[in-house]
């Protein structure tokens, strides 16, 4: 609408006369009604004139169910009041003619032109039904009808456009769904045409393993064959070593008979022949010991091992040697060779100790090592030397030799197995030297020297028994 009446109400101050004229002609019109319910659209209309022009009313003039929102603001009275100011527009034609002379007042033309039986073309359909519904001039059922149909051709018309809008929505969606269906199918068939060569191709490799593996099997098949003529062969050639084992057992137990044979007859031959060794080394024995004491000779101090050249304790330390293979061997044999008469004992230090406890420290080492020595050399009174690899020594070794036990270092540029070779050489021929060393090498040069190699494990287990 074009306007709303001011809260001062010219109306409520008209004489009190002309309200009843109003009335009366009122009273005096046909009564029209409406065919179906009040239009939404005009409703609201009709409920805002009516909740702007409530403020202006005074209280008395008022229904007892609007009394409540009278001092409610025109806003809040079409919000919570919208109902009740209806049924009241609707029931009271009293009240509703209070509120058709404030919209006189607000919008005189409009009203003028209603109660003349004319419409203004520019008016709003609404506001001409809605003033139509409150002024109610002859025929104001048909235009208020007229408004309602309007408003829903409006709506429908803006629904078809709304309709309209949808639909090239969907078909602009529809277009791109098939599109991207299209896409979709493209790429499926192209996965599809990768996924059917990679089957053929798969399909390839499974029908060349299978024949590989047929292959396999044969050779399976063939090697099992073999195989079982080979351990066929090899039954047949056991039978025949283990036939000609037991002819040669039998063969040595006829040759150690008569070699027993002839060791007693040997023994009994030589007895005659001992006897008078016996007795020329018993004259050459007091003749030397008649010389010794004619001469007046010392009795000597020293060995031979004593005037080779080498480190002593004290000028040098070892720094290290590697670490080598072992061998296996029975302890009685060390006995045996130390029972010997002035036997020499030379052993490879770092040989022994890096067989037996390799992960004691070289200072352990020695120590452990040197101990066992002693009580060896104590018990079987044997000339014992012990050499260790001194070559590239970064110190001097501090320690003192234990007592027996004869401690020497190879010098700067030599090693140890060459220092025993050395104390092997210096020895007179025959007499007895044990070289103990697990080294190959150093075994081979002292045998060819006289001497009697032995293995480190042997000295070891010797060293482990009380």
């Amino acid at each position: 609408m074009s306007g709303h009446p001011s809260t001062e109400d010219p109306a409520a101050e008209a004489p009190a006369h002309e309200q009843p004229a109003a009335e009366e002609s009122a009273d005096e019109q046909p009564a029209e009604q409406l065919g179906r319910p009040l239009p939404e659209g005009v409703r609201h209309r009709v409920v805002g004139i009516a909740a702007d022009a409530l403020g202006g009313l005074p209280a008395g003039e008022l229904p007892s169910s609007l009394r409540q929102y009278a001092k409610f603001t025109p806003a809040r009275r079409a919000k919570y009041a919208g109902t009740a100011l209806a049924a009241a527009l609707e029931a009271e034609p009293a009240f509703r003619q209070r509120i058709a002379d404030r919209l006189r007042l607000g919008q005189p033309d409009l009203v003028k032109a209603l109660e003349s039986g004319s419409v203004p073309g520019a008016a709003d359909p609404m506001d001409v039904a809605a003033a139509a519904y409150l002024v109610r001039p002859a025929g104001w059922a048909a235009l208020v009808a007229e408004a309602g149909e309007q408003a829903e051709r409006a709506g429908a018309e803006g629904a078809a456009a709304e309709a309209g809008r949808l639909v090239e929505k969907l078909q602009e969606e529809l277009a791109e769904a098939r599109a991207q269906g299209r896409a979709e199918l493209d790429r499926q068939r192209a996965e599809g045409e990768g996924v059917r060569r990679e089957a053929e191709s798969l399909r390839k490799k499974v029908r060349s393993l299978e024949s590989d593996t047929r292959r396999a099997q044969a050779e399976v098949r063939k090697a099992q064959a073999e195989l079982a003529e080979a351990k066929a062969a090899a039954a047949t050639e056991l039978s025949t070593a283990e036939a000609e084992a037991r002819r040669l057992r039998h063969r040595i137990t006829e040759l150690e008979g008569a070699l027993e044979t002839g060791r007693r007859s040997a023994r009994e031959g030589r007895s005659v022949e001992d006897m008078r060794l016996r007795l020329l080394l018993d004259t050459v024995l007091q003749s030397a010991q008649g010389l010794q004491r004619e001469l007046a000779l010392p009795v000597t101090g020293l060995h031979p091992a004593d005037l080779v050249d080498a480190v002593v304790p004290g000028s040098a330390s070892p720094h290290d040697v590697a670490r080598r293979a072992l061998a296996e061997d029975d302890p009685a044999l060390l006995d045996q060779l130390l029972a010997i008469p002035q036997v020499h004992l030379v052993v490879d230090g770092y040989n022994v100790t890096k067989t037996g406890y390799p992960t004691l420290p070289l200072e352990q080492q020695r120590m452990r090592l040197l101990g066992g020595l002693a009580m060896l050399a104590q018990r079987s009174q044997a000339e014992v030397t012990c050499v260790f690899d001194g070559q590239d020594l970064d110190a001097p070794v501090i320690m003192a030799p234990p007592r027996g036990v004869r401690v020497r270092f190879s010098r700067t540029g030599e090693t140890a197995d060459e220092l025993i070779r050395r104390l092997v050489r210096a020895e007179p021929q025959g007499r007895a030297v044990v070289v103990v060393s697990t080294d190959k090498e150093v075994a081979d040069g002292v045998k060819k020297a006289g001497a009697r190699p032995v293995s480190s494990m042997l000295l070891l287990r010797r060293l482990s028994r009380p």
